[in-house]
């Protein structure tokens, strides 16, 4: 899928989010966080799908976020469950620009009310 079919949403400036760290915000009804590694923005679901913490309030180890409960570590470039990588258990990536000084991170789907 190209930018052009996506729909995208300012969630902050660049300023607001410092380095080595992550920030969340609500985006249809999905709290995404939006971390800062290396001069480069990465957004995941911030919801640890071990659990349910705030994936934002983890520790960033490289391009790993390290979830603050139970130490369950994903990566913020594809949302890899870096513990056990070919495991099916992930967390949902978002795509994101940077506009001038503006964070973008693409709109998440609506949640279903049915299973997957």
């Amino acid at each position: 899928m190209t930018d052009a079919n996506l729909e995208f949403q300012t969630v902050c400036t660049t300023d607001a989010i410092p380095e080595g760290e992550g920030r969340a915000f609500p985006l249809n009804g999905t709290l995404v966080a939006v971390f800062r590694r290396g001069g480069e923005f990465f957004a995941i679901n911030d919801s640890c799908p071990h659990m349910g913490a705030s994936l934002a309030a983890g520790y960033l180890e490289g391009c790993d976020v390290i979830c603050p409960w139970h130490a369950w570590k994903f990566s913020v470039k594809d949302g890899t469950w870096m513990d056990s990588p070919k495991s099916k258990i992930r967390t949902e990536c978002y795509a994101i620009k940077v506009v001038g000084n503006e964070i973008q991170v693409e709109v998440p789907k609506p949640r279903s009310s049915t299973s997957e």
